[in-house]
């Protein structure tokens, strides 16, 4: 299929079933037991900095791990995998020295997590497999500033995030992603320059993907590490128009629930949820099996809340093969028709009547 034909084809599977994400990557990397050199391959062997738990060089280093990793997901009934690119930014590689290769790893893990669902579509031809290209949250917040000492100090501009998100962008359309997905968001002003980087590539690029936007929660109160509340935080995000709005990582099924139901209730559009499975133990562990993983989302599917459901910490294919098989009965949840209202947001939501 073309890109074309594929996008239409997510549009309207997604109209009949919850659609089913992938789990965890950095969760299956570990259990291969990774050192320092398999990280650095042939490609690297000589490179001055420890390349160790850089998980995105992985794509170039030790391809066959990510497909490996892409077809348990897609075995395990994922209609969408991520790509592995998380980190996959100038200013997330710098940490490694890798800035120079940022697009190539956008480039080759859109690649490699295509030809994996091209595969699996041929397969299931009733079932075609989709991918997300992955925009991480990258290690720095455009909002507050990493100085306790120096409130006004911040480590990255607005503008700086701009340009890494948008090579990373046009690494992932290059690559034959189908949508774009700005993840796990913890500062509301990283993900406003991430849109604003993804539509400005749309525009330059004469192709527009579905976009698709997934926060997180910082503690129980409900808000971003910025400081909204999750409502607010939609309202800050409804002028890029997305595909969907939901809701990633945090913590478990139990305390993302109340989040991903104020999605469900304002967001005139998809809402996506995949938390993580249940809350790290004290060694920073995922303890929640997938028989406890499942029944927690199949309540969501069945109370309306969700059109697209998978996991991220700690979940494994295991889970994700639970979760299909638990909601699979369920139709996707209704996108309301909300009254229009100018709707406004700060910290706290505001609607006016």
């Amino acid at each position: 299929m073309t890109r074309e034909e594929r996008i239409a084809a997510l549009r309207e599977a997604v109209k009949n079933h919850i659609l089913i994400l992938d789990g965890a990557m950095g969760t299956m990397i570990q259990r291969y037991k990774l050192v320092e050199e398999d990280y650095r391959g042939e490609r690297y062997a000589d490179w001055p900095q420890d390349l160790k738990g850089n998980n995105d060089l992985l794509v170039l280093t030790q391809p066959d791990i990510i497909r490996e990793i892409h077809d348990a997901y897609f075995d395990a009934g994922a209609d969408l995998i991520e790509t592995n690119t998380f980190n996959a930014t100038t200013i997330s590689q710098s940490d490694y020295g890798l800035e120079s290769i940022a697009y190539e790893l956008n480039l080759e893990a859109t690649r490699l997590a295509r030809d994996v669902a091209d595969a699996w579509s041929e397969k299931t031809p009733d079932k075609p497999r989709f991918v997300v290209g992955a925009i991480g949250p990258t290690n720095r917040t455009a909002s507050i500033s990493p100085d306790v000492n120096n409130p006004g100090f911040r480590n990255v501009t607005f503008d700086e995030l701009v340009v890494a998100y948008s090579e990373q962008t046009r690494g992932l359309i290059e690559g034959g992603a189908d949508t774009i997905m700005i993840e796990t968001i913890f500062d509301t002003l990283n993900a406003k320059a991430a849109g604003f980087a993804v539509q400005q590539v749309f525009e330059e690029v004469g192709i527009e993907l579905p976009l698709m936007i997934s926060g997180t929660i910082t503690d129980l109160s409900g808000r971003n590490l910025s400081g909204q509340t999750t409502e607010a935080f939609w309202y800050s995000m409804r002028h890029l128009k997305p595909f969907s709005i939901g809701m990633n990582c945090s913590f478990g099924s139990d305390q993302l629930r109340p989040a991903v139901s104020d999605l469900a209730e304002e967001a005139e559009v998809l809402v996506t949820a995949y938390p993580n499975a249940g809350m790290p133990n004290e060694l920073g562990e995922y303890d929640e099996e997938p028989e406890d993983f499942a029944p927690k989302l199949e309540e969501w599917a069945n109370d309306g809340l969700v059109n697209m459901v998978g996991g991220c910490c700690g979940t494994t294919p295991d889970h994700i093969r639970a979760l299909a098989q638990a909601v699979a009965k369920y139709p996707p949840r209704k996108v309301p028709q909300l009254q229009h209202k100018m709707r406004l947001s700060g910290l706290e939501p505001f609607v006016h009547d």
